[in-house]
């Protein structure tokens, strides 16, 4: 996390200084006023809290977002990304494995199986852009909420374990979902000249999820219960504005 904030911080001085120098565009020409529409491609990682620590170790995520900024720096929006990590820390395969800890697949020799952590978030947003100087670079906060949805990958590349192929293996995958709020409090960066357009900062997520599956092999009965999944982070994205006006003032 240290390397994460160090990371963030550079970002935000290399931001002053991005972008190369167009005669036809003079440096101090402010051509980023007005409403727009912002595309941001999105990169995070995150260390997990509440329930999704005991099951996951950290993530990392990528994903997209469209925004519509008013003349007013109001920001609404739509966000999604994909989650993948490495560490799962739970077993859900125990009932499967020997006193060793192997598998034994249709070869009856050891199988080579993984497990991953895989997820996504999907939802809308509303937040707002505190620019400086009359500037549109400032504290850029959001506040979303949608759908989160997690899942173990059970990873076979081989096929040979029976019991992991099909729909057996949502007996084994402990899908989770539910409703989710996400947070965002950072650095948006829209030069003047629009070639320098990027933001980078913390983000908050808090799952309120269960169980989607029925059965748990493993435990041989539904994991009942209510899960608080918690994720914290660092976001980093790279932003498209396209500005509005008419058909002479419309530039990206």
């Amino acid at each position: 996390m240290k390397n994460c904030c160090t990371l963030l911080i550079c970002l935000v001085f290399a931001g002053n200084t991005f972008g190369q120098k167009f005669s036809e565009h003079p440096d101090n020409e402010v051509r980023n006023g007005g409403s727009v529409i912002l595309t941001h491609l999105l990169f995070s990682a995150h260390v997990p809290g509440g329930d999704m620590a005991d099951r996951f170790g950290p993530d990392g995520s990528f994903g997209g977002a469209v925004e519509y900024m008013t003349t007013n720096n109001y920001l609404f929006g739509v966000e999604g990304h994909y989650m993948f990590g490495s560490e799962v820390k739970e077993d859900p395969l125990a009932i499967l494995r020997t006193p060793e800890g192997d598998i034994i697949g249709n070869n009856r020799l050891a199988s080579s199986v993984a497990l991953r952590q895989r997820g996504w978030y999907a939802g809308l947003a509303i937040g707002k852009l505190f620019a400086f100087n009359g500037k549109r670079s400032g504290i850029r906060f959001t506040l979303g909420a949608g759908v989160l949805r997690h899942w173990i990958r059970i990873q076979d590349d081989n096929n040979s374990v029976t019991q992991l192929t099909g729909d057996y293996k949502k007996g084994y995958d402990r899908l989770t979902g539910g409703l989710a709020l996400n947070q965002f409090i950072g650095w948006q960066h829209l030069s003047t000249n629009r070639r320098a357009n990027w933001m980078a900062g913390f983000e908050f997520n808090e799952g309120f999820t269960g169980t989607l599956r029925d059965w748990d092999f493993t435990e041989r009965r539904k994991l009942e219960g209510k899960r608080l999944d918690l994720r914290i982070g660092i976001r980093v994205a790279w932003t498209l504005p396209f500005y509005q006006g008419n058909a002479e003032e419309i530039f990206y």
